[in-house]
């Protein structure tokens, strides 16, 4: 009974438009009156439900300080200038290929989304200045808004990406912040490789011009002014795979350095510029932590109710294959991927899902990239879509526009997903290296 109420009032409130957070929270507590077996019962579970969302399972754990440090060292790079350095690097590098304007895009939005870890933040920083130029130079808008919003979705596999730490606290100990930032590396550079050469053909069929080679000195010279930026994710890499600090204190020492390059190196952040990341940090963090605690309700309630063996059942009663077993998962995290965001896909689905693919053999390590490139390409798919939303308006064109011209871009990313499912070692072979090295 209770799971029945769970599921239809959940369903119920996103198709009525409530915001995610809030129908987590109020099917939840329907569930548990549901349950409660009398009004005696109903106080009891109220605290249940209360315990949950702020023990150990919800948001009392110290690892989650990591995501407050690393959402503020991201906006303290987008507010710190950090985006322009960027850009003139790329096209400096690739700018003069065919669409060169696009690979630059590409380029310079798979940096940025290293630093700030977030696909959101990067369409908001890179497109605000590369969309607009790409249509002053005569490349088209859906084409200007698709390189974008798919060359961000990169950032949520760096080092500095808040759902990598958001999946080792739904995994519930299973995997390593450690395992997952080596793990994130090599598919990364795979979408990206697989990003430039959508931008690419699109180009070349479109009949895009080629920029203007500017020599190897000036990219020497852009590079240098974009290094201390990117030094960010060398900073995190080498603290964490060290085993001189956690991924919280590598965290922490991430702002500092933001702040000091931002404030004292470049000096381009002003106090007002400080105040609004200050406060845009603060937004997003309530935000992110709130959902999390709220999550954890739901997942609760998910496991009491078994509906992870009940779901193994269901996929084993299909086929007994890895290969429809894994493909059936990338299939069913797509489609909630496109009705939720990125956190409450990750925090509702690990505790089903995990289990079934490691029983299937799938390493929870390399489920957990499966995880986030699924949830990224939900990221650019009506109706949440959050970072197409956001490219279409700077492009000032709307969505239906840029999804009719959007399948080379989606063939990018659903490679580049079928590559990391079926080839393990592309997400394990670093880890693994690093295990055998220390």
């Amino acid at each position: 009974m209770a799971l029945t109420v769970l599921s239809i009032t959940f369903a119920l409130l996103l198709i009525l438009g409530v915001p995610v957070v809030f129908s987590i929270g109020l099917s939840s507590v329907a569930a548990f009156l549901a349950s409660a077996g009398g009004p005696d019962m109903i106080v009891p579970n109220l605290q249940t439900m209360f315990n949950t969302m702020i023990g150990d399972s919800g948001m009392n754990k110290l690892a989650f300080l990591a995501i407050p440090f690393f959402i503020f060292a991201g906006e303290l790079m987008i507010y710190g200038g950090m985006a322009d350095k960027i850009v003139h690097f790329a096209k400096a590098a690739v700018g003069h290929v065919r669409g060169g304007l696009g690979m630059s895009n590409v380029v310079a939005c798979t940096l940025f989304g290293g630093i700030s870890g977030s696909a959101v933040a990067d369409v908001s920083a890179m497109g605000s200045v590369l969309i607009p130029i790409m249509k002053k130079e005569g490349y088209d808008a859906d084409y200007a808004v698709n390189v974008t919003t798919h060359a961000a979705l990169v950032g949520v596999l760096t080092p500095t990406s808040l759902n990598i730490i958001i999946f080792v606290l739904a995994a519930g100990g299973k995997v390593s912040v450690f395992d997952m930032i080596l793990a994130g590396i090599i598919p990364a550079v795979v979408l990206t490789l697989c990003n430039l050469t959508a931008a690419y053909l699109v180009a070349v069929k479109r009949g895009y011009p080629k920029g203007e080679w500017q020599g190897w000195s000036a990219i020497m010279r852009t590079f240098a002014a974009a290094l201390p930026g990117l030094a960010v994710i060398i900073i995190i890499l080498v603290c964490i795979t060290t085993g001189i600090c956690t991924a919280t204190e590598s965290a922490s020492i991430a702002v500092l350095w933001a702040l000091f390059l931002s404030a004292v190196v470049y000096r381009s952040l002003t106090w007002d510029q400080f105040v609004a990341a200050c406060a845009k940090a603060a937004k997003t963090t309530g935000t992110v932590l709130t959902l999390i605690g709220i999550s954890a309700v739901f997942g609760y309630l998910l496991a009491v109710n078994e509906v992870p063996q009940m779901a193994g059942d269901w996929m084993a009663g299909i086929s007994s294959s890895p290969w429809v077993i894994f493909l059936l998962i990338n299939i069913i995290l797509f489609v909630l991927g496109t009705f939720l965001d990125m956190a409450p896909t990750i925090l509702i689905c690990t505790p089903i899902f995990m289990p079934i693919a490691h029983k299937f053999g799938m390493d929870p390590v390399q489920f957990g990239i499966v995880m986030l490139l699924n949830c990224a390409l939900g990221l650019n798919t009506p109706p949440v879509g959050t970072t197409q939303f956001v490219g279409c308006a700077i492009g000032e064109i709307s969505v239906g526009q840029v999804m009719r011209t959007i399948l080379p871009f989606y063939g990018s990313l659903t490679a580049t997903m079928m590559l990391i499912t079926y080839i393990p070692s592309l997400s394990l072979w670093l880890p693994s290296l690093a295990h055998h090295a220390l």
